[in-house]
């Protein structure tokens, strides 16, 4: 385990809003984020730029700010793609970068490098770790930065968090209940990295927060084999994911109202034993970037 020379604090943004907005309204907003005292701006990977391209454009709007990929789906390129794209980022933003790495990969060929393979459709921990010896073992020839890399792992079951605790900083659950992080602080010890993502809708009118709240959880209960098998492992089953999402994920998931209940959630994920909570506003038709809410929630920043 890498120890921690990053600076995230103790709540940060996450979004995945920047996919539909052009550089100059991201670079604007990145900027906003920074002078609102936020020390670390994480992002999510779709189908908009990728993680590399993200994350510079991110880095060169603003001066003090972590940036953190989260997460950086191995899926989508080989270990010599991504250990280029870090060292290079690290080089020129020493400091300042956070690459998560998660996701399955897609390929039908096992990927052969350096006496390493790298298999395409095995399992998770086993395709993890044989993908970050890969990127260790990568004689990239630009300059070294001056530290090594920081990086965390989009862990969720036991063995995952176990793999980030033994290889990487730390973890970054997406999509988890205070409860997992009460055990993953247990699976991890004392000294890894927990940073986790909390969905949050900042709406005194509870029927519309509580609307906007289901359709997430809706979403990830229905199309994301890997979070149903973690929600099973936290006591959740049939009932709260088949033929609609029940009110009790609903509110384990998402904190939703006014600024007193997202406070006492971030409060709770610090007791279970979080190190960072990166909060990721939800807003109807998720349309746009959610302004208004990273500045009221600027508040809670330091936790």
């Amino acid at each position: 385990m890498n120890d921690g020379r990053l600076d995230l604090g103790r709540v940060g943004i996450w979004t995945f809003a920047f996919e539909e907005q052009p550089a100059t309204r991201v670079r604007e907003a990145a900027a906003e984020i920074e002078e609102l005292g936020y020390r670390a701006l994480w992002f999510g990977e779709g189908f908009g730029r990728d993680s590399t391209s993200q994350s510079w454009l991110l880095l060169s709007a603003t001066e003090r700010l972590v940036v953190a990929a989260g997460i950086a789906n191995i899926a989508y390129r080989d270990p010599i793609t991504m250990a280029a794209g870090e060292r290079s980022i690290n080089e020129a933003f020493p400091g300042r970068f956070l690459l998560g790495l998660g996701g399955h990969r897609i390929s039908d060929t096992p990927i052969q490098m350096d006496g390493y393979s790298i298999p395409s459709r095995g399992r998770a921990v086993q395709t993890m770790n044989a993908y970050l010896d890969a990127m260790d073992a990568i004689p990239l020839s630009s300059a070294a930065p001056a530290a090594p890399p920081q990086r965390v792992l989009a862990a969720l079951g036991p063995k995952m968090l176990e793999l980030a605790a033994a290889r990487t900083w730390g973890a970054h659950p997406y999509f988890v209940p205070v409860e997992h992080t009460r055990r993953a602080r247990e699976i991890m010890g004392p000294d890894a990295f927990l940073a986790v993502e909390q969905a949050v809708v900042l709406d005194t009118d509870l029927t519309r927060a509580r609307e906007v709240a289901t359709e997430h959880v809706a979403f990830y209960a229905a199309a994301a084999p890997h979070q149903q098998a973690s929600l099973r492992r936290l006591g959740f089953g049939d009932a709260d994911m088949t033929g609609g999402v029940s009110d009790r994920l609903v509110d384990a998931i998402v904190a939703y109202g006014d600024m007193k209940v997202i406070a006492e959630r971030v409060r709770e994920h610090f007791d279970a034993g979080a190190d960072h909570v990166c909060l990721q506003v939800l807003t109807p038709g998720s349309a746009g970037l959610p302004l208004r809410e990273w500045r009221e929630l600027a508040a809670l920043r330091d936790g």
